[in-house]
């Protein structure tokens, strides 16, 4: 059987939409995830196949949308990570609760 990859698509988001279609912590969380593996599958395509100009698109795609991800995240479940800390009064890395505490999801 011939399974040829699609490009096309991007990883599908899983879980619910609360609060009038915006997502909670735990739902974006998952949705980098996605992004994330989907961006590390595509990597190693590339290494394989680095002339697929189609599978290079993809991975720009993909790139923008974890970063807007990431931005949506911040600003509404704080830091992910220390390179999120985006105040210039405060070190909100270690404010709140952690990404894996049940807290923040």
């Amino acid at each position: 059987m011939n399974q040829q990859k699609r490009y096309d698509q991007t990883p599908p988001m899983h879980g619910r939409q609360s609060n009038g279609g915006e997502m909670n912590c735990r739902e974006q969380l998952k949705r980098i995830r996605a992004l994330d593996f989907a961006i590390q599958e595509t990597v190693l395509y590339l290494d394989a196949y680095p002339e697929n100009r189609q599978a290079l698109e993809y991975y720009h795609q993909l790139l923008e949308q974890r970063r807007e991800c990431m931005t949506l995240y911040q600003k509404s479940c704080g830091p992910l990570s220390m390179y999120g800390n985006t105040s210039h009064d405060s070190w909100d890395w270690v404010c709140g609760p952690w990404p894996w505490e049940p807290e923040a999801n």
